[in-house]
């Protein structure tokens, strides 16, 4: 089968995120490790009676997963809005072989999960279904040149599409009881009506997406989601802008001036509130329990046979192009790394199981172990693997 045609370099855009992605990435491992150490030291009890303190109505744990991930919630839905409409996903046969690999990536590992755990902790079933693309570009980094670009793409462009089925999965499977949801739905009804009329000040969009945030976190619904919202209302124009100087439209202009605050501040901040966890007070059955092994085990194994299995059967029956320049070694390397599954996967942890600490302990210890066995399996993978050649001819001879 011949390979999909790439253009000498992509788009400029593109080289930008890939290339802050995996700079917030680095920085990202960092301040796990980070909040690892400063749990299982002395300083632990203080960290936790910190991140309990209250501000406010709201402790600090909350203000952060609550209040400042959804800023991280804006940026996912401005990026998949963007991708869609004018970008790597902007037509079917650019979202295919990524689309295919996603949905592999989101329910095997979910039927990995749900073979170690039935009733009541069947509720985690989602935690291993998201990969985490800073993470993962944060390793390839350190790959360099040895990665092709067609690769980056193919894992940029199955993540974006990763993290829409993961806000779709906390939006009808982890919310609450329900109030003041059409006081909310007006206030979205006023952003689309802002859209429709043509008005490219962020401003308006901004002030009534902070009204949207407050009823949507006193209504039972994650408040993050008020985030997606809002992004799905900002305008974007036809054509995206090719430079920083040019990101003249709304979506380009928020998108920009959210992703230093976002990938170098409030993830990391995230990393550091719920990535720690003391294994000084934890029952030495947490790290064989069925939550632990059925996460770890989806991210480990569920993740790079869903995304890898279901993307060689599609090229295999020729429903889409492999990646340009790419071997299938190279493939499976990506759908390794694809296993790290760090921030969304803490996320919906926390949603999954809201009143029951041993079981996001359990949880976060199977995330920490299965994404840092990907990562170290995937970069061990892509390191043999440029040692390859990839003979494009024989490798569609034989697709």
């Amino acid at each position: 089968m011949p390979h999909a045609r790439l253009p000498p370099h992509p788009p400029s855009a593109l080289r930008q995120f890939l290339s802050s992605q995996s700079a917030a990435g680095l920085i990202l491992i960092a301040t796990a490790a980070v909040a690892l150490a400063i749990a299982n030291s002395p300083l632990g009890p203080g960290y936790e009676a910190l991140l309990h303190g209250h501000l406010g109505p709201l402790s600090v744990m909350h203000w952060i997963n609550d209040g400042l991930m959804a800023l991280f919630f804006l940026l996912v839905g401005l990026e998949i809005k963007r991708e869609m409409l004018d970008g790597q996903l902007s037509t079917w046969s650019r979202r295919l072989l990524p689309g295919i690999g996603a949905l592999g990536g989101m329910a095997v590992p979910a039927v990995i999960y749900l073979a170690f755990n039935m009733r009541p902790t069947a509720r985690g079933w989602a935690i291993p279904a998201a990969t985490d693309i800073a993470f993962a570009l944060g390793v390839i980094s350190l790959l360099g040149s040895r990665v092709p670009a067609s690769l980056r793409i193919f894992l940029a462009a199955l993540a974006f599409i990763d993290d829409l089925g993961a806000v779709i999965i906390i939006a009808l499977f982890y919310t609450a009881n329900l109030s003041l949801v059409d006081l909310a739905a007006a206030v979205v009804a006023l952003l689309f009506t802002l859209n429709r009329k043509g008005v490219r000040r962020l401003l308006p969009y901004l002030l009534l997406g902070a009204l949207l945030w407050l009823l949507v976190l006193r209504s039972g619904i994650h408040a993050t989601l008020a985030g997606v919202i809002l992004a799905l209302t900002i305008p974007m124009d036809a054509t995206p802008a090719q430079s920083d100087s040019d990101a003249t439209s709304p979506l380009h202009r928020l998108e920009h001036a959210l992703h230093a605050p976002v990938g170098f501040l409030i993830v990391p901040l995230f990393a550091l509130a719920n990535a720690g966890v003391s294994f000084l007070n934890l029952p030495a059955q947490a790290l064989t329990a069925p939550v632990t092994l059925g996460v770890a085990a989806g991210l480990l194994l569920g993740k790079p046979l869903g995304v890898f299995g279901l993307s060689a059967i599609a090229i295999r029956l020729r429903l889409a192009d492999a990646p340009a320049h790419a071997s299938r070694w190279q493939m499976f390397g990506i759908a390794l790394l694809c296993g790290i599954g760090f921030t969304m996967s803490l996320f919906i942890a926390l949603l999954a199981f809201p009143t029951s600490p041993i079981l996001v302990a359990e949880a976060k210890i199977g995330i920490l172990a299965g994404s840092l066995a990907s990562g170290l399996l995937g970069f061990v993978a892509l390191r043999l693997a440029h040692r390859e050649r990839p003979e494009p001819a024989r490798e569609a001879a034989s697709a």
